[in-house]
């Protein structure tokens, strides 16, 4: 345990391991979530989860899974980078049916008659493949024709695929589109409002503790929205190395200051150097460039300090001086861009 005991957590609370208890219900999460079960208890088929690296997908299948009722029988595949037989063996032995047979037609004969016994028992099954986007276009033509078994009433598979946004191009293109017009239901995972990343800080500090002797400053929030995009993922990086300096520095008041140190401890960025506060350069010049200007400038003035000036010294020094000048407007116009606009 690094900083839970200073700060009264029970465990860490902006972790990376999907926890369900953590899932923080946004909108978005509940609004996806209740389609899917929607789908699920209809038998509607094929849906498809899709969302940006890091908005929570695999913790809100995990979530998903705890709100299945105890009969559905559900067969979750985290590996997409299987075979088309791997991807039968894996669904059988998730279900925990015996995988006979080394045959393509063996083992789907054997997933049949899985889900006949299940249906004459009133069941459900559901298969969930995470990471989905890697699944190959023959695997997902094997998955197309797992939607085939089924009744004259209803489908007695369901299948939820969970992906990157390429997910949704790869279903649209030409060569799956038998597939594509089986998708029932369609859902994305947006990233988090300002307002829903404050809460779901708050969220995750009160399940890790009781009472945490934490708080974060609104400043500090502004500065974890801006630098996550309200992306879950990224949120958390960035409050577990802040509250990582804020124990090194001994305060539970976390402030946009200890915010951006997190951030640059997580990019791996030392602290700026005090030349380069007073001066900062533009992206496109190179630091080098500008220290050596301002070197050569004040050689240039040592040498008229000691009387060894001439016109040419005079020329160079009033060209670095006009040079240091343009660096200067190019800094200020890029970081106040506003302040040139209104001239």
């Amino acid at each position: 345990m690094m900083y839970e005991a200073f700060y009264g957590f029970n465990q860490k609370p902006f972790s990376l391991t999907p926890d369900p208890h953590f899932l923080y219900w946004s909108e978005g999460h509940r609004t996806v979530i209740e389609s899917i079960l929607y789908g699920i208890h209809r038998r509607d088929g094929f849906m498809v989860v899709t969302g940006d690296i890091g908005t929570g997908k695999t913790t809100l299948c995990r979530a998903l899974m705890e709100r299945l009722n105890p009969e559905v029988k559900t067969a979750i595949i985290f590996n997409s980078f299987v075979t088309e037989a791997g991807l039968l063996s894996s669904i059988l032995e998730d279900f925990g049916s015996p995988v006979k047979g080394r045959s393509k037609k063996e083992r789907i004969d054997a997933l049949n008659r899985f889900l006949v016994d299940l249906l004459s028992r009133g069941e459900n099954a559901v298969v969930i493949i995470d990471e989905a986007q890697n699944l190959s276009v023959p695997v997902l033509e094997q998955i197309r024709m797992l939607s085939n078994l089924e009744t004259e009433k209803e489908k007695m598979l369901q299948i939820v695929l969970l992906g990157q946004l390429e997910l949704d191009k790869k279903l649209r293109s030409p060569k799956l589109k038998q597939l594509s017009q089986r998708i029932a239901i369609r859902c994305r995972l947006l990233s988090l409002s300002r307002e829903e990343t404050k809460a779901y800080i708050d969220q995750r500090l009160s399940v890790a503790g009781d009472q945490p002797h934490v708080t974060f400053s609104k400043t500090a929030l502004d500065k974890v929205y801006k630098y996550s995009r309200g992306i879950p993922r990224l949120i958390n990086l960035i409050c577990d190395r802040a509250l990582l300096a804020g124990f090194v520095d001994q305060t539970g008041h976390i402030d946009k200051a200890l915010i951006r140190k997190g951030r640059r401890s997580l990019m791996g960025i030392e602290r700026e150097t005090t030349f380069s506060r007073f001066l900062p350069w533009p992206k496109h010049l190179a630091p080098w460039t500008v220290s050596a200007l301002f070197f050569l400038f004040l050689f240039c003035a040592g040498m008229i300090r000691l009387g060894q000036s001439d016109t040419l010294f005079r020329s160079m020094i009033q060209g670095i001086g006009s040079r240091i000048q343009n660096v200067r407007m190019e800094v200020v116009a890029a970081d106040h861009p506003d302040v040139y606009s209104r001239r």
